[in-house]
């Protein structure tokens, strides 16, 4: 016991020295990466989304769940850092997010769209006040729309009523961005990139398709903001005679922050096109875990959060929403959850919650930072200073961990094909599984 906590002692350590060097020299952070393959790219007619969400390395990331609801005309929300008109109706949502934020850098919905954003830099400068964050937008397009394109509405809605801006991080240091979003349903898929207000979409309807830090949507516009083409003229960003790029016209033209992402995206691109026509919920998670690449990412930023969901385009069968909860999906398991009736919170997932004395919540913002890990990221920061430090028994960890997520992969696949015939199996199927996961951890 004195080893392993010897070992959990510096495996904290170091991420705390790598955050105080970041902050130090102040280097730019690079994170996320987004995938989607659709049919004639993937096997079984079916739509798979990926994303490793790729924050501070010292952040947790937890998996919530909220049911369908309604609401009275007059009711409003409180997001992260502003309040704003409710919906009538919000759909059944799970999310995986920043454990001190209201929004989510990734989730899906019962009427399986999925959403994940990425930060983006470009000439429109990010240095705003405080309005909707891009990943609140990600948890609003998700409990408002019942389809890919009609999230694309929501959010570029409540951009040009909202606006977007505010502090990325928790912490006093400014971190702030734009986003770009992709976003998927069973038929198709939507790039959606954004600067300020402004905004850019293109319709994917087969093939694969990622996104990472940097603007990527070219000539193929399919939906734009009014404005957008007349405000980079004004901007001296386009002269109106050439064809318009949305990726050259509101692009830096060199950063070094720009060409880490460009890299991480055109290696994206080359892992999905290296099993097009064959993309499986297997090739999927492999292509999150490849370190090689960078999509894995180490260091200040890690990923500290991954999603896989497979959605058959047939509207009869379920989608299958695989989240990690933990950092680092190379050392994760994969964990399944389904939409059915009377799903539970996921409590093993849940971080503590500190209501209004929450630091978030209170000004000046972030002048302490309170313990916000959940059950599992506690059981797991064990495993993972285990398998950094003792190899022989790490590999006998990692192979177990293994052996559950395939195990599980097999048994989604006959929901995948044969329906869910009786709802109250998957129920509480998520936090199920994260409990086999606890023991495997507590056997090891």
């Amino acid at each position: 016991m004195v080893f392993v906590n010897n070992q959990l002692q510096n495996y904290r350590e170091r991420k705390a020295r790598l955050k105080a060097f970041w902050k130090a020299t102040g280097m730019h952070p690079c994170s996320c990466d987004t995938f989607v393959a659709l049919p004639p790219s993937t096997e079984g007619q079916r739509v798979i989304f990926g994303k490793n969400s790729d924050r501070p390395c010292d952040e947790v990331q937890e998996v919530v769940y909220f049911p369908a609801r309604d609401y009275d005309t007059d009711k409003k929300v409180e997001c992260t850092y502003i309040e704003i008109e409710q919906a009538p109706h919000t759909y059944a949502v799970v999310l995986s997010r920043p454990a001190w934020l209201w929004g989510a850098e990734m989730g899906a919905n019962e009427h399986q769209v999925c959403i994940g954003n990425e930060a983006v830099w470009g000439r429109e400068s990010a240095d705003g006040d405080e309005a909707l964050l891009g990943m609140d937008l990600v948890r609003l397009g998700l409990e408002r729309a019942d389809t890919a394109v009609k999230a694309v509405d929501v959010i570029t809605e409540l951009l040009e009523k909202y606006g977007q801006g505010g502090n990325c991080m928790e912490d006093q240091c400014g971190f702030t961005y734009h986003n770009s979003f992709l976003i998927s349903d069973r038929k198709e898929a939507w790039v959606l990139e954004t600067a300020g207000k402004y905004w850019a979409a293109e319709k994917v309807e087969g093939g694969h398709r990622n996104i990472s830090n940097d603007y990527s949507i070219t000539t193929k516009v399919d939906k734009e903001h009014p404005e957008m083409r007349e405000y980079a003229k004004s901007q001296g960003w386009w002269d109106g005679e050439k064809p318009f790029s949305f990726a050259e016209v509101y692009s830096y033209k060199t950063t070094a922050r720009m060409e880490a992402a460009g890299g991480r995206y055109c290696e994206g691109k080359r892992l999905l096109g290296k099993s097009n026509g064959h993309i499986t919920t297997e090739s999927m998670m492999d292509i999150l875990r490849d370190k090689e690449s960078g999509i894995n990412m180490e260091g200040m930023f890690m990923s500290t959060g991954s999603m896989v969901s497979v959605v058959p385009q047939d509207p009869t069968l379920p989608g299958v929403h695989y989240f990690t909860a933990t950092p680092d999906p190379e050392r994760s398991v994969f964990k399944p959850f389904i939409f059915v009736q009377d799903v539970k919170q996921l409590k093993f997932t849940c971080s503590p919650c500190y209501g209004e004395d929450d630091p978030v919540k209170k000004q000046p913002r972030f002048q302490t930072k309170p313990d916000r890990k959940h059950p599992l990221f506690l059981k797991h920061e064990v495993v993972a200073a285990i398998i950094d430090s003792t190899r022989e028994r790490g590999q006998k960890i990692m192979q177990n961990m293994r052996d559950l997520e395939k195990t599980k992969m097999a048994e989604m696949e006959t929901y995948l094909t044969e329906g869910v015939k009786d709802p109250t199996k998957v129920v509480h199927l998520f936090t199920d599984t994260v409990e086999e996961e606890m023991k495997v951890y507590s056997k090891s």
